[in-house]
């Protein structure tokens, strides 16, 4: 993928934008990461990729890396949707500010491509029949958190500067999962594999919210997605924005496959060669009963689908977080090193 100029790529050091930048990489585009490493890590990076330290709200780091960017890829972010329930104004800061500086700085260098991070949790909780259908873009939008609001907000500002010439296309993960290597891999207890195999590490069972959500087992169904398939969407989309201007585009990235938390849980026994301890607790108020992407038009629109499956997600997780294979055979996943 040859391309003139480089692609700036913030939060590059991060789970996902280690997988992103390798990927990237692989294609054969020049970098430069921004990165303030508050949760990245440098070793992430390949060889040859420069980083620079700082935060994408920082408009002297932001003029010292966009001139004669090709474009933009735009994973920085605050994450946590309870932790946005504790602490909004700093997802409001990174998640909508940030991108408003972002965006006015790339114009401003007369840069017209950005790729950017978005959620599922853009959709939020639906009701009826509604709930267990697959959530396409063209959804009516209705976040439950702070988080999914900011991300939402984030959407609309790059819909609105296409008025000012950018080409953008955000992407909707969903629950993104597993690791190319160990050095790539997330090390935060944050979504709910890495949950289920630090319980099954240490012993300590795993909350369960709800068995009367209206799913075939009653668990809450979710769409888990590997980052290596994360990475290769948004090369997809690279190459998208590459070919012509497109104005705002928003894809969701996903399996379209739904998992239960006992599928989670049934999975990971076979893969470890143990139980995981757990405990039924209530449901959360306005956790959604069923999350799972329509994937068609991303497979329309870029060619891409997802390559690995929930056991890929929850095996290279195991494996490269310290954990060992007891019970599935080891299944080689696409190198993005």
């Amino acid at each position: 993928m040859g391309t003139r100029g480089h692609w700036v790529v913030t939060g590059g050091a991060g789970y996902v934008g280690g997988h992103v930048v390798r990927a990237l990489h692989r294609a054969g585009l020049d970098q430069v990461v921004i990165d303030d490493l508050s949760t990245g890590v440098a070793a992430r990076l390949p060889r040859g990729v420069p980083l620079v330290r700082g935060q994408v709200g920082d408009r002297d780091v932001l003029d010292a890396c966009l001139p004669g960017a090709a474009g933009v890829v735009h994973l920085a972010a605050q994450t946590s949707a309870p932790g946005s329930v504790r602490d909004p104004l700093a997802h409001y800061r990174a998640n909508v500010a940030d991108v408003v500086t972002l965006t006015s700085a790339i114009l401003d260098h007369g840069v017209d491509k950005l790729v950017a991070s978005s959620s599922a949790a853009v959709y939020g909780a639906t009701s009826g029949s509604a709930q267990l259908s697959r959530h396409t873009e063209t959804d009516v939008l209705h976040p439950q958190s702070p988080y999914g609001k900011t991300k939402m907000i984030g959407e609309m500002v790059l819909a609105d500067a296409v008025a000012s010439g950018l080409s953008s296309i955000a992407l909707r993960y969903f629950n993104v999962a597993g690791a190319a290597t160990e050095v790539l891999a997330d090390r935060k207890v944050g979504g709910l594999p890495s949950a289920v195999l630090q319980a099954r590490r240490t012993g300590r069972p795993l909350p369960v919210h709800g068995l009367d959500h209206p799913t075939p087992d009653g668990t809450a169904v979710r769409d888990y997605v590997h980052a290596v398939d994360v990475a290769s969407a948004h090369v997809a989309a690279v190459a998208r924005l590459m070919d012509a201007a497109l104005g705002a585009s928003v894809y969701n990235v996903g399996t379209g496959v739904g998992s239960s938390v006992l599928d989670v849980l049934r999975v990971t026994a076979e893969i470890t060669g143990g139980p995981v301890p757990h405990k039924i607790h209530g449901r959360r108020p306005g956790d959604p009963s069923h999350a799972v992407a329509d994937v068609s038009a991303i497979a329309r629109d870029l060619g891409w689908r997802a390559r690995h499956d929930l056991g890929d997600c929850l095996q290279s997780a195991w494996e490269t977080t310290g954990g060992h294979l007891l019970s599935r055979s080891h299944r080689t996943l696409a190198s993005v090193s």
